[in-house]
């Protein structure tokens, strides 16, 4: 019998406030139906846009219009579908909009090359005009993308492909969150637990070894039983990813992810060299926990194995009194809105009831409330998962309030600073608040490695893989779920150190796990940059650094104003330096000097 609420059950205080959006399904769909009756409109301005700047300013009002109400339907879309994957109906609206969102990009095909024949030169002129105000950004990234655009017939083509390219991603996602059938698992008691995508995490914090073991292994073995349709996904997602790279004339999968990005390559090389030079930190804190755990050798169901003899039973609402004192050195205004989006205006769907897919995310537009996406379980992961999204929804929230539409949107480059500064905010805030509670500073360390573990070894370890997948995939090489797993075993085996013993077809098929992840371009490498640029802004606000405040909130204002490394060079960290990572792993270090100083209390 399942543990989790059936969906019918969640009470509203524990939704997001979907009416805020659409009063309800009807309409919806009369604004879905709406917008694709506005889609004729566009055809009259292809050819067109040479006539001078009102008529590209009329082009840029009209679709820029359709793209809100898109945005407007993508997020109902993406929140009803994922908190219920059972919703037969709310997966059908998700992928009406997904097709209309193709047929958009393919309506405007036409602009781009048509603006490049008019010429940049012409352009620069046409955004002195009042009918064209505020064009300096918009125009910027149509010069960086100059090099890239083919002909209208190509990029017609190759906009309708967004729709069917988007097959491997989507059925991968519903056969993880909607069909795989996961075993129960039993404690040591031999009391059977459900195994949902809700449930996993908590059952593999849990101190009792004999489940954590048994449920590891059910959810393993639930994706291992489809390793071969997901190897057929993961693989046709990167082939088609190098295919785009190719038609558009990039060097690689990896240039065509990072030029939009404005951030170069030696970004990526720096992360990488410098995770893999220090992951002795990561074998020390797996050594020590295999002492504090007494084991001889540990497993991968014990990574998680909480260390605090007394984990602490979290209350939403504390966590959120929790994260606004945290974040006081941001101000009242910043906090006051935080905390009315978590507590009164219903920003966050928490509820950990069936169907509800695995993990945690925030989404908005600058027509809607920046929502979150978990599921509460009452612990301090839990805690550090609100932290993280509601960091994303306030980026979004200060970023919708500073800019137009058009500059609200920030890359993902830049996501992942604001929401691991919560965390590593609440985490500081919570160690000086408890200092010499060892139960609770060991629970804190917990929730410490565990994001550590995420942002600054799953995520590296990842994106090595994500790398060596598309290599192998442009080289032509066998991508079958054997061959993967013995990858990401390798790399796991080196990243985890001596002191774990590695099943390797269990660990192998972690990458099955991570069907977010994996088809978005390389975003696993922009966790790792973002988690140590959290940590260089929060040491500003600790150490009182004048105007770091100000500072910061102004670079989340940018959006999409600025070039992510650009903003936050002058909010004074600059992630183009190895330093931010350097400095991350130093803070990594100082909490397993923390872990091994309390073992020997």
């Amino acid at each position: 019998m399942s543990d989790a609420l059936p969906r019918s059950a969640v009470p509203p205080q524990e939704r997001w406030d979907d009416a805020a959006l659409f009063a309800d399904t009807d309409a919806f769909d009369a604004t879905l139906a709406d917008v694709a009756r506005r889609l004729p409109d566009l055809a009259p301005f292809e050819g067109t846009l040479h006539q001078g700047p009102d008529r590209l300013a009329a082009f840029l009002e009209a679709s820029e219009a359709l793209e809100r109400d898109l945005g407007r339907l993508a997020v109902w879309a993406a929140m009803a579908s994922n908190v219920d994957t059972e919703d037969e109906a709310a997966l059908e609206r998700a992928d009406r909009v997904q097709d209309l969102g193709t047929r958009l990009a393919e309506a405007t095909a036409f602009a781009t090359p048509e603006l490049l024949r008019i010429g940049l030169d012409v352009l620069r002129d046409w955004i002195r005009d009042p009918a064209l105000p505020d064009r300096e950004r918009w125009l910027a990234r149509l010069e960086r993308e100059a090099p890239h655009v083919r002909s209208e017939e190509v990029e017609t083509l190759v906009s309708g492909l967004g729709t069917p390219f988007a097959g491997a991603a989507t059925s991968h996602a519903l056969l993880a969150n909607a069909e795989l059938a996961f075993a129960p698992a039993r404690d040591a008691a031999g009391v059977e637990h459900t195994v949902t995508q809700a449930r996993i995490s908590a059952h593999l914090e849990s101190p009792d070894r004999t489940l954590r073991e048994s449920a590891w292994t059910a959810y393993a073995d639930a994706h291992l039983a489809h390793k071969r349709s997901m190897a057929t996904l993961l693989t046709t997602g990167a082939r088609q990813t190098n295919l785009l790279a190719r038609v558009r004339g990039y060097d690689d999968a990896l240039a065509m992810t990072l030029t939009p990005l404005e951030v170069p390559r030696e970004v990526v090389t720096s992360l990488l060299a410098t995770f893999e030079a220090h992951l002795p930190v990561w074998h020390r804190w797996f050594d020590l926990k295999r002492r504090h755990l007494g084991l001889d050798r540990l497993a991968a169901w014990d990574v998680h194995a909480p260390v605090s003899p007394a984990p602490p039973r979290v209350r939403y609402d504390e966590a959120v009194g929790w994260l606004s004192d945290a974040l006081a050195p941001l101000g009242d205004a910043y906090v006051d809105a935080m905390r009315r989006g978590a507590l009164e205006d219903r920003w966050v769907d928490r509820a950990p009831n069936d169907g509800k897919r695995m993990g945690a995310f925030s989404t908005g537009t600058p027509d809607t409330k920046p929502y979150v996406m978990m599921s509460w379980t009452d612990d301090l992961a839990s805690a550090s998962t609100l932290a993280h999204e509601l960091g994303h929804s306030m980026h979004t929230y200060l970023a919708n309030g500073a800019q137009p539409a058009r500059y609200a949107g920030y890359t993902l480059f830049a996501a992942e600073v604001a929401s691991n500064l919560h965390q590593a905010m609440m985490r500081d805030h919570l160690l000086r608040e408890r200092a010499g509670d060892r139960a609770f500073e060991l629970a804190v360390i917990d929730e410490t490695m565990a994001n550590f573990g995420r942002y600054f070894l799953i995520m590296p370890t990842l994106m090595r893989f994500e790398l060596a997948l598309h290599e192998r995939a442009d080289a032509g090489e066998g991508l079958g779920a054997d061959a993967l797993n013995e990858l990401l075993a390798d790399l796991f085996t080196e990243a985890y150190g001596p002191a774990m013993d590695v099943d390797r077809d269990r660990v192998g098929i972690t990458w099955a796990q991570f069907h977010t992840h994996l088809y978005a371009r390389f975003y696993v490498f922009m966790y790792a940059t973002g988690i140590a640029g959290a940590h260089a802004f929060a040491r500003r606000l600790q150490d009182g650094t004048p105007g770091a405040a100000e500072a910061y909130l102004g670079a989340l204002r940018e959006g999409g104003r600025s070039a992510p490394l650009d903003a936050f060079r002058r909010a004074g960290v600059d992630l183009a330096s190895p330093a931010p990572v350097e400095a991350a792993f130093a803070t990594l270090a100082s909490h397993v000097d923390r872990f091994e100083a309390l073992l020997d209390d």
